[in-house]
């Protein structure tokens, strides 16, 4: 039976990743994609702010139900915690009523896959400037989430992330690392990761998160599907969780 997870992703930058991981699964999973609007490809935290509002986010609703869309990820994760934590929940659960499906976000993704591995405590490599990363920061640690380091590489656009090389990626990944974290994130979405992440994690000796990794294992997470790919990381590769343990799936609004 075919499962279909919904995506909106704003603009176009690592959009391409999607497919990659779509091909990577070699299963029934399908992940159709509407790029949202974007007014302005920066990354200030108004403009953030602007992109993860209502009327962006009901875009491509529509198109995605046509889709057979079971869930919705809203794959921004800078549009959803620049709002906080409280905020970004009134923003899934205001997705997901007008989709009336359930929904989620990156950023709330990366709270459950930090979970899901048993970790505790991270280390933030981010290509953003250091004001949105340190966002970023706030809202894992009001999930529960320890940072116990961070590194910002101080980019403008998602268009500039978007044209990094994988050996760049890396670099970065390595100077944000530290001894005490359990799990390092690269939480932009606009970097191409797809097809780097088990190399990450035998460059780092442990688990490697990036946002479009997590953006489809939490949508597949909100349809109860768990699926075994150890090419797109640890992540993909852990064991179903004990009876009892599991997270709460989402903001689920049916109306």
């Amino acid at each position: 039976m075919t499962t279909t997870v919904g995506l909106l992703y704003p603009g176009h930058a690592a959009e391409d990743d999607f497919p990659r991981i779509e091909i990577t699964l070699d299963t029934d999973i399908r992940l159709p994609l509407f790029s949202t609007e974007v007014a302005e490809d920066s990354y200030r935290r108004g403009s953030l702010l602007e992109s993860g509002a209502p009327d962006r986010l009901a875009e491509g609703v529509e198109e995605l139900r046509l889709a057979g869309a079971e869930a919705l990820v809203w794959a921004s994760p800078g549009g959803s915690f620049a709002y906080g934590w409280a905020g970004a929940h009134n923003q899934i659960a205001t997705l997901a009523r007008s989709a009336g499906l359930p929904a989620s976000s990156t950023a709330f993704g990366f709270v459950h896959a930090v979970r899901e591995l048993g970790a505790d405590r991270v280390a933030v490599a981010a290509a953003w400037p250091e004001d949105i990363t340190a966002l970023f920061a706030e809202f894992l640690v009001a999930g529960g989430v320890e940072v116990v380091a961070s590194r910002s590489a101080g980019l403008a656009t998602a268009a500039e992330v978007a044209a990094w090389e994988p050996g760049q990626v890396k670099e970065l990944a390595l100077a944000a690392d530290h001894p005490d974290a359990e799990v390092l994130l690269l939480p932009d979405a606009a970097l191409h990761t797809a097809a780097s992440i088990p190399e990450l994690e035998e460059a780092l000796g442990k688990p490697v998160l990036t946002a479009n990794q997590v953006t489809v294992w939490e949508g597949l997470r909100l349809t109860d599907r768990r699926i075994w790919a150890p090419t797109l990381g640890t992540l993909f590769a852990t064991r179903p969780p004990a009876p009892g343990t599991v997270e709460p799936k989402g903001i689920e609004v049916r109306e």
